[in-house]
């Protein structure tokens, strides 16, 4: 969707000059202009600016879209709940469910100033002493994040939390059958050990908000190595927190399974916190039994490799925006072999 004045694929300005006026008083959106952030592989983000003020929107990726995966009333639900706790996040603007606007869902908020670091050269001129200090702010906001009480934020009925991971198991098997351009008999694998095992890794955990994709690169820090602000709330919930720092440990592997052009190898860069004080430090800070890990590692896989099968698949289909797709689909392969791996740790 766009206009003359706007050659912003996904975003017609517009359409949004109107509602961004009420959202916004004192925005001029006379001179309002947008760059596209980032876009394809997750929802898409805009910077807009009228040549003063900042603002950021998030939209749905173009294309494929598979349910449930991009519902932009999550992200604005979890940061709006999430405003007076120690946990960072972007001041919001408002939420438009009115899809004839942009031709979905979108929200707005503020334009925080903070780099989300992702490769270890973006880290590397900081020198491992900041390197580790900015690590070890992360595990610390994750562990934040797990100690904050859903119910007394007004997130009790955000999610259901009893029988999360076997939910979650189900979930992206049919996330995967919804991409299917190929056969993949390790995912099969993968998914009938974690089958088996889930009932037991559920009896076990203990509820919390999760992020569902939590990273360096979803995090914006400052000149001074602080956290400023978690982003990309997509798949919040209410569940099992161990799956959060599962996901980001997985992260770290992958990097070194295929390489920084498909997964940010940020974990790579001298001074990064290893996977063991990653551990140690999370469960110092939270307190919490990381349980059956080793399930929660393959679980992660198993996600991961959903949420790039999905990529992969709009990427065929033509319908990705944005550079660095083209290598997604070779991923899955090792991906699922660090999977099935993982099932035989703690």
């Amino acid at each position: 969707m766009g206009s003359e004045d706007d050659a912003t694929p996904g975003l017609d300005l517009a359409r949004l000059r109107p509602w961004l006026a009420q959202a916004v008083p004192g925005a001029r959106t006379g001179a309002l202009t947008a760059t596209l952030v980032t876009g394809g592989k997750s929802n898409l983000t805009y910077r807009l600016t009228d040549g003063g003020a900042s603002w950021i929107l998030r939209r749905p990726p173009l294309g494929h879209v598979l349910a449930t995966a991009h519902d932009m009333g999550r992200e604005y639900a979890v940061m709006s709940a999430l405003a007076d706790t120690p946990v960072p996040v972007p001041r919001l603007h408002g939420l438009c469910l009115d899809t004839g606007v942009l031709g979905a869902e979108f929200y707005v908020m503020e334009a925080v100033e903070g780099r989300p670091y992702r490769t270890a050269a973006d880290l590397a001129p900081l020198g491992p002493g900041r390197v580790r200090r900015i690590s070890g702010a992360l595990v610390d906001t994750l562990a934040d994040l797990h100690a904050v009480d859903p119910d007394a934020v007004g997130l009790g009925g955000f999610g259901r939390p009893e029988g999360f991971l076997g939910r979650q198991v189900a979930r992206w098997r049919k996330q995967l059958a919804a991409s299917r351009s190929r056969d993949l008999p390790d995912a099969e694998a993968l998914h009938a050990a974690l089958e088996e095992r889930a009932p037991a890794a559920d009896s076990a955990a203990r509820p919390g908000i999760v992020h569902g994709d939590f990273r360096l690169d979803n995090v914006l820090v400052d000149g001074d190595d602080r956290l400023r602000a978690v982003i990309d709330w997509e798949m919040a919930t209410i569940g099992d927190p161990v799956t959060d720092l599962a996901l980001m440990l997985l992260y770290i592997r992958l990097a070194r399974l295929v390489g920084p052009g498909i997964a940010p190898d940020a974990g790579d860069a001298p001074g990064h916190l290893t996977e063991a004080e990653i551990v140690d430090r999370y469960e110092a800070r939270g307190g919490r039994d990381l349980g059956d890990l080793g399930f929660h590692l393959g679980l992660a896989a198993f996600k991961l490799a959903a949420i790039l099968e999905g990529v992969h698949y709009r990427h065929l289909s033509g319908r990705t925006v944005g550079p660095g797709f083209d290598r997604i689909g070779e991923a899955i392969h090792p991906l699922l072999d660090a999977g099935l791996a993982a099932l035989k740790e703690r």
